[in-house]
């Protein structure tokens, strides 16, 4: 079987959709399912369901031969697999956010889930900062005091307006990509390449 792993979470859904219209269709409790593995026999495709930060780590050690997860996670994970497509949806921006008046040239500590982007983009502004590493809601850290500002995805801006807080700068967009084991991406072409086609012609997915 063709082995997919999928990220549990944020793009989940977006990703069943655009399964379903590619001709992949999994089951319509996919969200709530306990299931970690789910076969389509009629299919010969098997679906891994994992964290997002281990999609990467799956499809780079040959668990699965594909996976779908967010650019975010494979810039922070710098994992070796093959960028197939951008699938264009889950898209949010990755912002710097905080109090109104803070001054992003400024700032000395910065709370996020991103560490990777968080120091690449302040150090194209020629300053080292301190970054703190946090997995929960980053918004807090400024309003305790733990941080200046936090870097962190935005979809619709409103977890950071009802906490008092405000863009102040954008790093970027990102989106769900399609990514392959280099070794399956040679030795299982036939069956990648259909996959992938199918995907880019119904869901709109383009050439990363």
């Amino acid at each position: 079987m063709l082995t997919i792993a999928l990220a549990k979470g944020r793009i989940l859904d977006a990703t069943a959709l655009a399964l379903a219209s590619a001709g992949y269709p999994v089951p319509n409790d996919l969200a709530e399912s306990r299931r970690l593995i789910l076969e389509d026999d009629s299919r010969d495709v098997r679906y891994l369901l994992a964290k997002p930060v281990d999609v990467p780590a799956y499809v780079e050690h040959g668990a699965a031969d594909l996976g779908i997860v967010g650019k975010d996670v494979l810039h922070e994970k710098q994992a070796d697999v093959h960028e197939l497509l951008d699938l264009r949806f889950g898209v949010c921006r990755l912002v710097v956010a905080g109090w109104p008046n803070t001054d992003v040239g400024a700032v000395k500590r910065v709370a996020t889930k991103y560490p990777r982007f968080t120091t690449d983009y302040f150090r194209r502004m020629g300053r080292q900062i301190e970054v703190i590493d946090l997995q929960g809601s980053v918004e807090l850290a400024p309003l305790i005091g733990l941080a200046d500002c936090i870097v962190d995805l935005v979809e619709t801006g409103r977890t950071l307006a009802e906490n008092g807080l405000t863009p102040l700068a954008e790093l970027g967009t990102v989106s769900a990509r399609l990514v392959a084991n280099r070794r399956s991406y040679q030795l299982r072409a036939t069956e990648v390449d259909a996959f992938v086609e199918a995907l880019r012609q119904r869901s709109g997915g383009a050439a990363s």
